[in-house]
């Protein structure tokens, strides 16, 4: 999963992050409005972390242009204002969840699989397509009952193809969802291609169905009419 955290506490953001990543989650951190701003324009996320006092900003307003731009992210707002008020506005602005300071960071990312599961997942850890079966909280990667050997890159790159189905995804796109935006700078992304080709080779050594289709001169697209 692809966090944005939106929190200008250095020291609370490395925490955040830090644990995140060592749960497999990819996090980018943004310290004001405007560096969320800019990562929220450039980049797509599966969720964002929300603080609502922020040195240039509110992230009140932050969530509005979210909501606005139709920004299709689970949004947990994180915040020190234990104000009924504060909740309200957040929760009808559009946030998912909403998570008062001080709070221990296994609730905070409890908190995040429940609405990414919610929101993305219909309620369920387990996300089944035909012969294909994933487990978000084992990363276990079934295609005919068979499990396959993948890395998380590659059950993360699946499971990526099975939410966006039917969708034509760019190269540059997968290589930010699954690595951050510092591919951005890259001139090829020619390792996605050494991951999609891993990953159809280990899907159709199971009998899968052969769904990721090449897109030439675009990226790729999950075909669900494929077979």
């Amino acid at each position: 999963m692809k966090v944005l955290l939106v929190e200008d506490n250095k020291e609370l953001a490395g925490s955040i992050r830090s644990f995140l990543e060592k749960e497999g989650y990819l996090c980018e951190v943004s310290y004001t409005s405007n560096e969320a701003y800019d990562k929220l324009t450039a980049f797509e996320y599966d969720c964002i972390l929300l603080d609502i006092t922020l040195p240039d900003g509110n992230g009140l307003e932050l969530l509005q242009f979210i909501r606005l731009e139709k920004i299709d992210s689970c949004v947990l707002i994180i915040s020190a204002k234990n104000s009924l008020d504060d909740k309200i506005t957040g929760l009808e602005g559009g946030a998912d969840d909403y998570l008062t300071k001080p709070f221990h960071l296994p609730e905070l990312h409890a908190r995040v699989r429940a609405i990414f599961r919610r929101k993305k997942l219909q309620g369920s850890n387990i996300v089944t397509f035909n012969e294909i079966t994933l487990n978000t909280d084992t990363l276990e990667a079934l295609v005919n009952n068979t499990v396959l050997d993948v890395t998380p890159k590659e059950f993360d790159l699946l499971l990526y193809f099975i939410v966006n189905k039917n969708r034509v995804l760019s190269r540059q796109s997968i290589a930010a969802h699954l690595w951050g935006d510092y591919t951005d700078n890259l001139s090829n992304f020619d390792f996605v291609y050494q991951h999609v080709k891993n990953l159809r080779k280990k899907m159709n050594a199971a009998a899968g169905g052969d769904y990721i289709n090449t897109v030439y001169g675009l990226g790729y697209k999950f075909n669900t009419a494929a077979s």
